[in-house]
């Protein structure tokens, strides 16, 4: 019995390649182009891709170019080409910009860097330029039904961004480098201030700013502890019931002792 059915699939593949050569051979471009869509229909993007390749090139010039191009180049993105089809996504909004397609293409091309931008620890180029081309795509259609959704994701990249931001600013406290380490916490709160772990970054300011002040010359220890004392106020008044107020709290005792002492 599984020797008859390895025998029927052998068949059906060897007569599917047969009829997918003569489709590649043929030279009757309208049937090229409905199997090349038959093809696409059925989700079977590789085949469908070399024969929307063939006839971009064929159709240049005419009005089936644009639904030629449309297809290719979400062959591409099907296949996860997400970069090659961004290209092609956004030439397509170039070439033809008044067509029932150009708002979905000019978005696609967005979304596609979208797809290419990574985890918060990589490499943040492909956010950035994914972040560009959906405040783009909102500034050109700002009617579009696909506002919201390119708010969600542009708030979803800028959430990355502000993680990779807060653990670089971290790594500065983790390896002693306090006064980097303010500089980067204060810029996590200035350039993303909807980060949702403030409360973390002040209280490593604090940190921050207690450790480098101890560890300051004679002539910077005073403002440095006076520093480390406003920020422990301010942080008491905004959270009240954090977590980190009793070892805050120990922080600020001893700043104060320190400070008694140097007065």
């Amino acid at each position: 019995m599984t020797r008859f059915i390895f025998i029927f699939i052998f068949i059906v593949f060897s007569t599917s390649c047969g009829k997918y050569q003569k489709i590649l051979k043929s030279t009757d471009y309208e049937y090229k182009y409905n199997q090349a869509v038959l093809y696409y229909e059925n989700d079977d993007y590789n085949r469908a891709m070399p024969l929307f390749k063939e006839l971009s090139t064929i159709f240049k010039g005419t009005s089936k170019i644009q639904e030629v191009d449309y297809y290719y180049a979400y062959c591409n993105y099907a296949i996860g080409d997400n970069l090659i089809a961004a290209y092609l996504f956004r030439n397509y909004t170039i070439n033809f910009p008044n067509n029932k397609y150009t708002e979905e293409c000019a978005y696609m091309s967005a979304y596609c860097f979208y797809e290419e931008a990574p985890i918060y620890s990589l490499d943040a180029t492909n956010t950035y330029i994914a972040i560009n081309e959906l405040q783009n795509f909102i500034d050109i259609f700002p009617e579009s039904y696909r506002i919201e959704e390119c708010n969600k994701l542009i708030d979803e990249l800028r959430s990355r961004l502000s993680l990779k931001a807060f653990e670089n600013a971290k790594q500065y406290f983790i390896t002693s480098n306090y006064k980097a380490a303010i500089i980067a916490l204060d810029n996590v709160l200035i350039d993303f201030p909807s980060f949702n772990n403030r409360e973390e970054v002040y209280y490593l300011i604090i940190k921050s700013s207690y450790l480098l002040a101890i560890n300051s010359i004679s002539t910077k220890v005073q403002e440095r502890l006076k520093e480390t004392i406003d920020s422990y106020l301010y942080f008491k008044d905004n959270y009240p019931n954090s977590k980190y107020l009793i070892d805050l709290e120990s922080t600020y005792k001893q700043a104060i002792t320190m400070l008694d002492q140097i007065k």
